[in-house]
């Protein structure tokens, strides 16, 4: 067992930050970029929320990653895959028609990055036992989170660095995306060797097209049919109505001048604070938010959780107000906001795990990261269009009262009173 820990540190790590890369470029470094390109916050905010389509129908095609061949084959692919995808908004950016060459490979990214989810999930339960999953939980969700910080911060601090030097926008980008590219050959090369082979991966089950649809059938009855569904999907598409919009709209607004009512930074202050500082307070949130979750469950902790979640968004109010010049200023509002973001994040995966549980638990839990998903498609694109309307300051304001369909959802939910806590062991239960 101690051997298996061992080899598992060789692979876990890594497999976790490839994970989480493409999905903080998709979904974040590619708003920083088209602003820096010059599209409106519209477009921006349009063409971005779209690609979050892939994880929203995800559920749909996830079985067919069970079915066809190996999961250890789907990563080291969609890792292949998401290489060349890279390697295609690199080539494409200094040209032209950048702007519809660039989208399309987006969209390859995001397919190929919720297809690598799926796997890299189904892997991790098959290559290690349950005591190991349990050990290693922790650490995968670290290096996703310093995927987050690569991504959003690192990343966009050298393309930042890249256009102050060169003083072209698109070759900058263009770079940082062939690193990027680079990056992912190696990650594809690695993985090929170092994945470990479990047998469980290898024996594959045989099913024909209408035994799939029976099942997919049987699984989507059953979660629709769940006590209380409709206020459960409800609580799903409305608990980040208002974040949605804000994660649009947090990246232009820092970039944009003081003049249209930005913060004016570069894109290197960008990174750091929204892709460093944001990114770490968020983590550092969400870490208490568990903590603090398995003390007294999700049913006691659910109104504060829905409250940092949302009310924190008057940092960027104040911000738009009066317009800080003090970098350190900039970096405490944003860190305020993100990290009851995570805190509050944390009552939301609780009630898809809690409302997944039955007999279909991780298909169910698939459905429900779908209408995640949706929930964030949905505002964020609109988001661009609403600012330009009204302007940064009157969009937050906005948003602080976009915060008011979270919280009136919440007292119709049915939780279990002892959901989330941990459990006691016989000598606490004793005592």
């Amino acid at each position: 067992m101690e051997k298996s820990k061992t080899r598992a540190w060789s692979w876990i790590p890594t497999l976790y930050f490839a994970e989480g890369i493409p999905y903080v470029v998709v979904m974040t470094v590619a708003v920083i970029m088209y602003k820096r390109f010059g599209l409106s916050n519209t477009e921006i905010a349009l063409y971005t929320s779209w690609l979050y389509l892939p994880w929203v129908i995800k559920p749909f095609w996830s079985p067919f990653v069970d079915i066809l061949k190996t999961k250890r084959w789907w990563i080291v692919s969609m890792q292949l895959l998401i290489g060349a995808g890279l390697a295609g908004v690199a080539f494409t950016l200094p040209t032209p028609l950048y702007l519809q060459a660039s989208l399309a490979f987006f969209w390859l990214l995001a397919f190929s990055s919720a297809t690598h989810d799926i796997a890299a999930d189904g892997f991790y339960m098959l290559a290690l036992n349950d005591s190991e999953q349990s050990f290693f939980v922790g650490i995968r969700s670290t290096f996703y989170r310093i995927a987050m910080i690569t991504g959003q911060g690192a990343l966009v601090v050298l393309a930042g660095f890249l256009e102050r030097i060169t003083g072209n926008i698109p070759l900058a980008w263009s770079i940082t995306f062939f690193v990027v590219a680079g990056l992912f050959l190696l990650f594809f090369v690695y993985h090929k060797f170092v994945l470990p082979r479990p047998v469980v991966d290898s024996e594959r089950e045989v099913r024909s097209p209408k035994e799939v649809l029976i099942k997919f059938e049987e699984t989507f009855v059953a979660f629709f049919s769940k006590r209380g569904i409709w206020v459960a999907i409800a609580f799903m598409l409305l608990y980040r109505f208002s974040e949605a919009m804000l994660v649009k709209m947090a990246s232009p607004f820092l970039l944009d001048s003081r003049g249209v009512g930005g913060m004016g930074l570069s894109t290197e202050q960008v990174g750091i604070v929204y892709g460093t500082v944001g990114v770490i307070a968020l983590t550092l949130g969400g870490i208490l938010g568990g903590i603090v979750a398995s003390q007294n469950g999700l049913k006691y902790w659910i109104w504060p959780m829905a409250l940092a979640i949302t009310l924190p968004h008057v940092s960027y109010v104040y911000l738009s107000m009066f317009q800080p010049e003090n970098f350190i200023a900039i970096n405490l509002a944003v860190a305020i906001e993100q990290f009851g973001y995570g805190f509050g994040f944390t009552a939301y995966m609780l009630y898809l795990i809690y409302f997944s549980n039955g007999a279909h638990k991780t298909a169910h839990y698939s459905i429900c990261t779908g209408f995640m998903a949706l929930g964030m498609m949905l505002p964020g694109m609109a988001a661009g269009w609403i600012q330009e309307q009204i302007g940064y300051e009157h969009f937050f304001i906005f948003l602080m009262i976009s915060t008011i369909p979270t919280l009136v959802v919440i007292p119709f939910l049915k939780i279990d009173k002892d959901f989330g806590k941990a459990k006691k062991t016989s000598k606490e239960t004793d005592v």
